[in-house]
C-alpha cells in the first residue's frame, strides 16, 4: 500500500509553511497528501449533547484550520490527492502513530504556543525524536524552504547508522533534480606531543578516514539513484556547528537519527538539536534502528 505524506496542521504560520512544503514533496514523489489535525476538543466534549442545538465556538474554530487547510492543498495542487482529518488527540501523541504509516511526516518549526524565529517548537521537538519515518521539520530562511539553493545536504556519520539518512536524501536530490553534498567531519585528537607531527600525521589519518567513511556509505547508496549529481566534503571540527554552513544555502539538511530499543522519552542527539533549532533550511530527521 501506497503511503502518503503527512503533515501536521494548526493554523499557525508555521503549519501553513509545513502544508506548503508538504503539498510540494508530495507532488515530487507522487503521493497523496495527508492533512492532520490533532484535537483535543473532539476528544473531551465530541460526546457531550449540545442542549442548544449549536456548535461550540471551539469546536467551529477546529473544523475551520482543517477544511481551510485541505482547501489551500487543494489549490495549491489540484491533480493532488488529499485527506484532511481531524483527530481527537494531543499532536505529539497524534503525529507519531501517523507516523507508522507515512513515508514522510511534515511539521512547522513553530506552533501556536511557541514564540516565532525563537525557540523549535516543542510538538516539532517531540515528533522528530520519537516518530518511526523521516520527519521532516520546515524551518529556516524563506528562500532555502522554496527550494532555490537547488542543493540537498546529509550529514553523514558512522557508517553502520548513516545508511537511511543517505538513502533518503539521494531520492530528496533525484526528486528535485539537484545534486546532493555529503558531508563528514572529522575531529584529531588533542595533541600530547609535537603538535606538527600531529598534524603531518594524526590528522591526515583521521581526514582519510573521514574519506573513506563516505565512500563506503554512497558507493551501494549512488547505485540506485545514478543520475544524481553527488560531491563529497570532509570537515575538520565538530559536526553540530560544522553543518551549519553548508546548509546555510541548501533546500534541505538530511540527518540521522538512532532509535534505540527499550529506551524512552526524545533519541536525537546534538547534532540534530542544533541543526532543528539554527539551520537556515528545512531539516528532515531520518531514524535508523
Amino acid at each position: 500500500m501506497e503511503r502518503p505524506v503527512v503533515v501536521g496542521v494548526d493554523g499557525s504560520d508555521g503549519s501553513l509553511a509545513a502544508l506548503d512544503w508538504a503539498v510540494e514533496e508530495a507532488a515530487r514523489l507522487r503521493l497523496s497528501l495527508r492533512v492532520v489535525h490533532a484535537s483535543l476538543w473532539e476528544r473531551y466534549e465530541g460526546s457531550m449533547p449540545s442542549f442548544t442545538g449549536q456548535r461550540p465556538e471551539e469546536e467551529l474554530a477546529e473544523q475551520r484550520i482543517i477544511t481551510s487547510s485541505e482547501q489551500r492543498a487543494r489549490r495549491l495542487s489540484p491533480e493532488l490527492r488529499v485527506d484532511a482529518v481531524t483527530l481527537p488527540d494531543e499532536a505529539v501523541a497524534t503525529l507519531v502513530k501517523e507516523s507508522r504509516g507515512a513515508a514522510v511526516l511534515v511539521t512547522g518549526s513553530s506552533g501556536r504556543g511557541a514564540v516565532k524565529g525563537f525557540l523549535l517548537g516543542s510538538v516539532s521537538l517531540a515528533v522528530a525524536g520519537r516518530a518511526d519515518c523521516p520527519v521532516v521539520v520546515v524551518r529556516g530562511e524563506e528562500r532555502n524552504i522554496k527550494g532555490v539553493g537547488d542543493r540537498v545536504v546529509v550529514g553523514v556519520g558512522e557508517a553502520d547508522e548513516a545508511a537511511a539518512a543517505v538513502r533518503f536524501a539521494l531520492r530528496e536530490a533525484e526528486a528535485r533534480g539537484c545534486e546532493l553534498q555529503a558531508v563528514r567531519t572529522w575531529r584529531a585528537p588533542q595533541p600530547s606531543a609535537d603538535p606538527l607531527i600531529v598534524l603531518d600525521s594524526t590528522a591526515v589519518a583521521y581526514e582519510e578516514q573521514a574519506t573513506a567513511v563516505l565512500d563506503e556509505v554512497l558507493e551501494e547508496a549512488m547505485a540506485e539513484h545514478p543520475t544524481v549529481s553527488v560531491t563529497r566534503t570532509v570537515l575538520e571540527g565538530p559536526p553540530h556547528r560544522m553543518l551549519l554552513d553548508p546548509a546555510a544555502d541548501a533546500d534541505l539538511l538530511v540527518l540521522g537519527a538512532t532509535r534505540r530499543q527499550g529506551r524512552f522519552g526524545l533519541q536525537l542527539g546534538r547534532v540534530n538539536h542544533t541543526a532543528l533549532h539554527r539551520a537556515a533550511c528545512p531539516v528532515a530527521v531520518v531514524p535508523h534502528q
